[in-house]
């Protein structure tokens, strides 16, 4: 399929789908496979590898934020014999394929971060360009909320998680304007956390390229729905539950990110750690997967020419031994 006719179906649906091409053919698909697509969205990656199914194969669709699994239904419509969908968090991967008495997959993939509907959904609280409740969540049925983050964790916690998740150098100031305006009464809206954080920044950030609000939200979004801590459970959930030659295949989109990607995949294509003067190994460890490239795959000019948001997506790829 051509990018023009990916493109126009796609944005029919609210959402491009990153690196597509190369995800096809990270996961090598066999027509008769099971596939796992961990982060659903609008199912434009899913609507790909279920065309290459035949009726033995079979495709489950997993995302916690079930608008995306309704829209995904109604994408998918034509598939619907050969799809599974569930509302839950990919982090459960190993229980999901439990609870659905699927010992095995043939490949699997994630494309982590938040999709562009939900961006586009001002009534999410996700961007900082419309004004909406302090929300965040990707599953509105999650108890917590950026709301909560923003007006009742502590200074050093938001000081924290806006300096290692968001990567702002203005965190400490920040977190203080947060903290001193809260005092006076609870922020309730993302332009009023914006205003905030302009305030509490020199006149020579708010000149930069980027929103100056952009790295605070990133943090707290971030924050609100555990993206970080889910990955490993993820990784070695799906290294557990691939069939021998499996493929999975993980797009990221911040450092963070691709760094804990990177540490768990070579983790998990690790054998032996005994010292090297041990005559014998001792540990008995073995690896579970290969990696397929050491260098993240990124998206080329082309797609790039309408896809602007897949200039930061870097997809690695590793093989079930």
């Amino acid at each position: 399929m051509s990018f023009d006719r990916n493109c126009a179906e796609d944005m029919a649906f609210g959402h491009k789908p990153v690196l597509l091409d190369e995800c096809l053919e990270a996961l090598a698909i066999r027509p008769d496979g099971i596939y796992l697509d961990g982060t659903l969205g609008r199912a434009g990656h899913s609507l790909e590898i279920v065309k290459r199914l035949t009726e033995g194969g079979r495709l489950i669709g997993v995302d916690r934020d079930e608008t995306a699994l309704e829209a995904a239904r109604v994408r998918l419509a034509d598939y619907m014999d050969r799809v599974t969908l569930v509302h839950s968090n990919f982090a459960r991967v190993d229980e999901i394929l439990e609870e659905l008495q699927i010992s095995g997959v043939d490949g699997m993939l994630f494309d982590l971060g938040v999709s562009s509907p939900q961006l586009d959904d001002a009534a999410r609280g996700f961007s900082y360009m419309n004004d909406a409740p302090l929300d965040m969540r990707m599953d509105r049925t999650a108890a917590l909320t950026a709301r909560e983050v923003v007006n009742c964790w502590s200074y050093e916690e938001l000081r924290r998680i806006l300096f290692e998740y968001g990567e702002e150098r203005y965190a400490p100031v920040i977190a203080k304007y947060i903290c001193r305006r809260r005092e006076e009464a609870p922020i309730e809206t993302t332009l009023e956390l914006v205003d905030i954080i302009k305030n509490a920044m020199p006149p020579k950030a708010l000149r930069e390229k980027q929103h100056p609000a952009k790295r605070s939200f990133q943090a707290i979004r971030i924050a609100v729905n555990g993206e970080l801590d889910e990955l490993p459970p993820m990784l070695r959930g799906a290294a557990d539950r691939l069939n021998p030659g499996g493929r999975l295949a993980v797009i990221s989109f911040h450092s963070l990110e691709d760094r804990i990607i990177k540490k768990t995949m070579q983790e998990l294509a690790t054998g032996c750690t005994c010292p090297p003067s041990f005559p014998v190994c001792v540990c008995g460890r073995k690896p579970k997967m290969k990696l397929v490239s050491r260098k993240p795959i990124v998206s080329g000019s082309a797609e790039l020419t309408y896809n602007p948001r897949a200039r930061s997506a870097k997809l690695r790829v590793a093989e079930k031994l």
